[in-house]
């Protein structure tokens, strides 16, 4: 599908002066990890990556606006994030309302109030912009549904996924539920830079059935944030290689979905997650996001599954939590064992579900 699809072209629309639309997005843990993004063009990946969307983990946002009472051609937009007023977000949101208005010139005619929260903390590393920008875009396409009564389905995510990824890259991701790709792939049929696409192939059941648990060991807002941290990667001198190994990473994971081979699905994602994490302690400026509790746990997790043979692999978004992925039929014995064990190395615990 061609990105000038897209743009909306009719000028003249019929839509209530004042109303409301309201949309719930969830939040997203890569498996192939997206780090890097091309310099010269708006949020296009410089390689492709791979996510489950997550139970439990998700922003709802409500999106009211009001029509201007003469013609502006302009927008004002006032956002609150659970219930108070959050003008830090402002030049983010601005700047996104200002990328997609091209493609939703509609929005041009209207004034906007935000209101969202989360079900998680924010700017923490657990892709709070996935979820908040992809509900932000589910909410637009809402309005552009009210102007297109004909709307189809496949279009309507399709776009949002589209709109979705000028706020946030991740972001393209949340539209959609299970595992989902994003970024041009040559293996997998439909992938693109410009949205993301359900994976389109079959996987084992052991695989539609997993368990995320997450456990926050920082739920501070960042200093550094993902969007730095990309920028790093156009000089950073791993760079080439570490774009290579991400898509020959790509590769083995479609043969591994489809054989349900859990333990080298698990040894996959455990070094996507600890290269992603290499890519940024190597970068110049070097920073760390990792915290000495999230060593902890990496480590524990290790000595645990050695033990107990179970089948329990971690990996990391790009923040010091740990999200921890095993199948649902060892969850009672795992579980167990993680607020025995692990609870001390962490502020709070989170169980979710990859569907």
């Amino acid at each position: 599908m061609k990105i000038n699809c897209f743009v909306y072209k009719n000028k003249k629309y019929s839509i209530d002066k004042n109303g409301e639309v309201t949309r719930k997005s969830h939040s997203n843990i890569a498996l192939i990890k997206y780090w890097g993004k091309h310099n010269k063009k708006i949020q296009i990946p410089l390689n492709s990556s791979i996510s489950y969307s997550l139970k439990n983990i998700y922003t709802v946002t409500r999106l009211i606006y009001h029509k201007h009472k003469k013609e502006k051609k302009n927008f004002s937009i006032k956002i609150f994030f659970s219930g108070k007023e959050k003008t830090s977000f402002l030049p983010k949101i601005f700047d996104f309302f200002h990328r997609i208005s091209f493609y939703c010139s509609y929005l041009l005619d209207f004034n906007f109030i935000i209101e969202t929260y989360n079900t998680f903390p924010h700017s923490s590393g657990i892709a709070s912009s996935a979820s908040s920008m992809s509900a932000l875009a589910l909410c637009v396409m809402e309005i552009e549904k009210k102007l297109v009564s004909s709307l189809e389905e496949d279009f309507f995510l399709k776009k949002a996924s589209f709109l979705a990824r000028l706020g946030s890259g991740s972001a393209c991701r949340s539209i959609y539920p299970g595992l989902v790709v994003w970024g041009n792939h040559k293996s997998i049929k439909g992938s693109n830079d410009f949205y993301a696409i359900p994976y389109p192939y079959k996987i084992h059941t052991i695989f539609t059935k997993l368990v995320n648990t997450i456990l926050i060991i920082d739920e501070k807002p960042k200093k550094i944030l993902s969007s730095k941290g990309h920028l790093l990667m156009n000089s950073h001198l791993y760079a080439k290689e570490r774009f290579k190994s991400a898509n020959k990473n790509m590769d083995s994971l479609i043969s591994i979905l489809k054989i349900g081979d859990f333990q080298e699905f698990g040894e996959l994602i455990e070094h996507e997650a600890l290269t992603l994490h290499a890519m940024i302690m190597t970068s110049r400026p070097y920073f760390l996001w990792m915290k000495p509790n999230t060593i902890n746990v990496i480590q524990s997790v290790w000595d645990f599954r050695k033990e107990s043979k179970k089948n329990i692999y971690f990996t990391l978004d790009a923040g010091a939590n740990v999200h921890l992925l095993y199948p649902i039929e060892e969850k009672k014995i795992i579980l167990k064992w993680i607020y025995s064990d692990l609870f001390s190395f962490c502020k709070k615990i989170i169980e979710s579900f990859c569907y």
